[in-house]
């Protein structure tokens, strides 16, 4: 199930990276590119902090918490956008982010579980290897994305596939594009997608707005189906378990963590105070959920586990014993 669920949300970054264009980013480019950079390590770092200080986790695992909830993915917000439809500058902020932050945000969760696993962070030397491995995975994700932008746009420039298959055709690209970025480099097919849709939407060569229209169609299919199998995988308990420390953390992120990695990300530029605000509220949703599933609790808690027998520094109280599902799983509906 959860390679299907990785699947859909890459065919969903490919059609919103097709929504995408570069021409917006003469005025929000540095806005963008600090959420996506500095915005996702302030978020790492508060988050990290605070579910250590406020529930109890274990730094290793408040760590690799912080790193999966800096992800918010476009699931939820491009559909938004087409109904609350905001200011173009805003529009423009929120969407680039929501586009580009989770295929990042995937590969950063990912490479901390790695180095978790290989024994955490116990020296500049590992430091410097997660940072080579996060580097080049981005690397291969837009090379990837790049090399099957550029196959696509060779078949349809000589008209080398019927006008019937290019619908399907363009399906099968994003697929394989996905799947050959992910066996080079563990969760880069998400970037591979984006950057895919991206390329394809900002060239000269060859139309490609109805593989758009396509695409937009298919999307509302794949977010409500995936919206109804992560709700059915949804426990009950991981809602009635949550403690009043978790209670507590979860509103430190939303009033908190998230206002301040906007903050600090729009220093300096044109984005106004209301339009600051927007941005603050605009961005959590339940894509926190999602990113548990995609590492499986049982993954997290073997974690865990591999911890408790290892560090005579693992409280054993109760908050300290707090799941990370159940702290997560709330998420959505306060932030809703």
């Amino acid at each position: 199930m959860l390679p299907v669920v990785s699947l859909s949300v890459g065919i969903i970054l490919f059609e919103g990276g097709l929504s995408l264009s570069i021409r917006d980013l003469r005025e929000v480019g540095g806005v963008v590119r600090n959420l996506v950079t500095v915005g996702v390590l302030v978020t790492w770092v508060l988050t990290a902090a605070a579910v250590h200080w406020i529930v109890g986790f274990e730094w290793v695992l408040a760590i690799l918490f912080g790193a999966i909830l800096v992800v918010t993915g476009p699931t939820v917000i491009i559909p938004l956008l087409r109904h609350v439809r905001p200011s173009g500058q805003v529009r423009t902020i929120v969407k680039w982010e929501g586009i580009l932050n989770d295929p990042i945000g995937a590969l950063l969760a990912v490479l901390v579980y790695e180095a978790i696993l290989a024994g955490g962070f116990t020296g500049q030397g590992q430091a410097g290897e997660a940072a080579s491995l996060f580097f080049s995975s981005v690397l291969i994700g837009c090379v990837v994305g790049v090399v099957f932008a550029g196959l696509m746009l060779l078949l349809l420039k000589f008209y080398l596939l019927p006008d019937f298959l290019q619908n399907a055709f363009s399906l099968t690209m994003v697929v394989s594009a996905f799947t050959v970025s992910n066996e080079l480099r563990t969760e880069s097919g998400l970037l591979a997608t984006t950057v895919m849709g991206i390329a394809l939407a900002n060239q000269r060569i060859s139309a490609v707005k109805h593989i758009v229209e396509f695409k937009e169609n298919l999307r509302v299919l794949i977010i409500s189906s995936l919206f109804i199998i992560l709700a059915a995988k949804l426990d009950l308990e991981d809602l009635l378990d949550l403690s009043v420390p978790g209670f507590f953390f979860l509103l430190v992120l939303i009033f908190v963590i998230r206002p301040a990695a906007v903050w600090v990300s729009c220093l300096g530029s044109n984005v106004k105070r209301p339009e600051r605000i927007f941005l603050a509220w605009m961005r959590l949703e339940a894509s926190s959920r999602r990113r548990f599933r995609r590492f499986s609790p049982r993954a997290l808690w073997t974690l865990v586990t591999k911890m408790r027998a290892s560090s005579s520094h693992w409280h054993s109280s109760s908050s300290s014993a707090q799941s990370p599902c159940t702290v997560s799983v709330p998420l959505p509906l306060l932030s809703a």
